[in-house]
């Protein structure tokens, strides 16, 4: 009789019976991790069913899974400002620009700074470093924008925000995870540096640079602050400046009147969905992206984290 080796079949495995003790412990992971996605989806949730229930209906509660009334009318009073609309321009325009620039640069200097024939190199490592620990304050780096011209500039939003030595390290690293005989065959077959970064390192790296990309892209996103140190024009103000003067707005008692003028003319808002719609308009584009890019996330943070 021809064994199953013989006749190109492979043995079934025999898998032996699970005693109770495993059981307990695969039910207690499923019981843990449902609890923990619980806590973190669940909130989010409440949010948005809350800015798509119509406002006056949310404000007696009661709100949990699904909304009972629903209505657009809180994103329809955020979406329809033409400075809100301008904002967001401005926002898109600012990450759009802002992320493939920062890449390419903090890439170019992890490319520089991971190799060994670079004269220094332990010292311009070191230099970089440094920054990250000590800076010069606010008003010198306030003085630095003014003299470069670009206060009350787009481009504000761009430059200051084109380097990151968290992220450089995070590149370097991954560089340096690569096999120098690669970097040495191209060198003998003629090609010289800028060769080897933008044909081999920027393929190779792509995991760590979406994984940079995502990092300088939420920045961008989500900056506001900046906009209100270094601007003064309405023109210039991004998405979330605009957004945290509609949630002050909301807040103050100010708004009383403008909740009686919409009460009359059928529009329902109240402080509350506001703030509902606003989260949501910031967060859904983010989160919207993130899964394609999960996978380039993971295995970015996972090799470029071997050597350091």
């Amino acid at each position: 009789m021809q064994n199953t080796a013989a006749m190109g079949l492979r043995p079934k495995k025999i898998r032996r019976p699970r005693t109770p003790g495993e059981w307990m412990l695969d039910i207690f992971k499923v019981l843990f991790l449902t609890v923990v996605a619980v806590i973190t989806v669940y909130p989010f949730w409440n949010v948005f069913i809350v800015s798509i229930n119509d406002a006056t209906d949310a404000v007696r509660g009661g709100l949990y899974l699904w909304p009972r009334v629903f209505s657009l009318q809180s994103y329809q009073n955020i979406l329809t400002r033409s400075d809100f609309q301008h904002s967001i321009l401005i926002t898109v325009a600012r990450t759009v620009i802002g992320t493939p620039l920062a890449v390419l640069c903090t890439a170019m200097a992890a490319y520089t700074l991971s190799r060994k024939e670079l004269m220094g190199g332990k010292f311009w490592n070191l230099l970089f470093v440094f920054t990250m620990y000590f800076g010069g304050g606010q008003v010198p780096y306030y003085m630095v924008l003014k003299g470069l011209g670009l206060l009350d500039n787009f481009w504000v939003f761009i430059f200051p925000l084109i380097m990151s030595v968290y992220n450089m390290i995070l590149i370097k690293s991954y560089i340096a995870s690569m096999p120098e005989s690669l970097f040495e065959a191209v060198k003998i077959d003629g090609g010289n540096d800028l060769v080897i970064f933008f044909r081999f390192v920027l393929p190779l790296a792509k995991p760590i640079l979406m994984t940079v990309a995502l990092f300088v892209a939420i920045n961008q996103w989500n900056s506001w602050f900046d906009a209100n140190l270094y601007t003064s024009s309405e023109n210039l103000k991004p998405m979330q400046s605009k957004l945290v003067e509609i949630l002050n707005q909301y807040q103050t008692g100010a708004t009383t009147s403008q909740q009686m003028s919409n009460a009359k003319t059928g529009v329902t808002v109240t402080a509350d969905s506001i703030r509902m719609a606003a989260t949501m308009v910031a967060t859904l584009p983010i989160i919207m992206i993130y899964p394609f890019i999960q996978k380039y996330f993971v295995k970015g943070i996972m090799l470029g984290a071997v050597k350091g």
